[in-house]
């Protein structure tokens, strides 16, 4: 019995990639990757040695052997070992790419482990996490920085106007201002720094985490620039729509 299609899915979905991000790699269609892992078809023997070399494997251990209880178990377990050595906060990144998988693998330890992780020394003690943004609606936070959050606990710890990143059944991963609702206990106000963009709820029982921002990495010389004019009628803009939901919600 050949474990070769079995084997293929759950490497491709170790390193957490598509099924056309795989063929890109392995240089073949992404319907063979298909028809590979639903063993429509047998890999050739290039593309066998293709996967052999990413993953340090041997032909009779990709054909002969069910991975999922063997190899790969002791790569997680190691890095396991690794993370727990060290005495600095390790922090796991979501990049954009991830972000629709980690909805249903936030809470699985071993999705959150094939995540790539740093370090910060300037982090006290306590549970953080990175998260890679897009979109332009908390300008001037430009697209494609990075905000590493600290995990909060409870809803009661937010405090109105700060940022957070939220996760939520209905709207996935995203940043965003926040407030408490005084006249719905049940419900989160998400508010964008572009004002372009309007304020909406989310229901507390869909918030699955929430994350105090604490740190924004970005690369230089990527922010937008404003001119004077332009900034100060955005933020008055956005001063008023803060006032106009704070009596709604008081």
């Amino acid at each position: 019995m050949s474990y070769a299609g079995k084997n293929l899915r759950y490497l491709r979905r170790l390193r957490g990639w598509t099924q056309e991000e795989f063929a890109n790699k392995l240089n073949i269609k992404r319907s063979l990757v298909g028809a590979y892992e639903e063993e429509r078809a047998e890999p050739r023997l290039d593309v066998l040695e293709s996967i052999c070399s990413i993953y340090k494997l041997t032909l009779d251990e990709l054909l002969l052997k069910d991975i999922s209880t063997t190899e790969p178990k002791s790569y997680l377990e190691e890095r396991r070992k690794l993370k727990m050595a060290s005495t600095a906060a390790q922090i796991s990144f979501v990049p954009v790419k991830a972000a629709a998988g980690y909805l249903s693998g936030y809470a699985d330890p071993d999705f959150i482990d094939e995540l790539n992780t740093f370090t910060l020394p300037m982090l006290a003690p306590g549970q953080y996490r990175a998260f890679e943004i897009v979109g332009d609606s908390m300008l001037p936070t430009p697209s494609g920085s990075v905000i590493v959050g600290e995990k909060i606990d409870e809803l009661e710890e937010i405090k109105n106007s700060n940022t957070y990143v939220v996760l939520s059944k209905s709207e996935g991963v995203v940043y965003k201002r926040v407030l408490k609702n005084n006249r719905a206990k049940n419900k989160l106000t998400l508010v964008s720094d572009n004002p372009v963009y309007e304020p909406y709820n989310v229901n507390s029982e869909d918030v699955l985490e929430i994350w105090k921002a604490v740190f924004i990495l970005q690369k230089a010389n990527i922010a937008q620039r404003w001119d004077v004019g332009q900034l100060a009628g955005m933020v008055n803009t956005l001063q008023e729509q803060v006032v106009n939901l704070q009596k709604k919600l008081n």
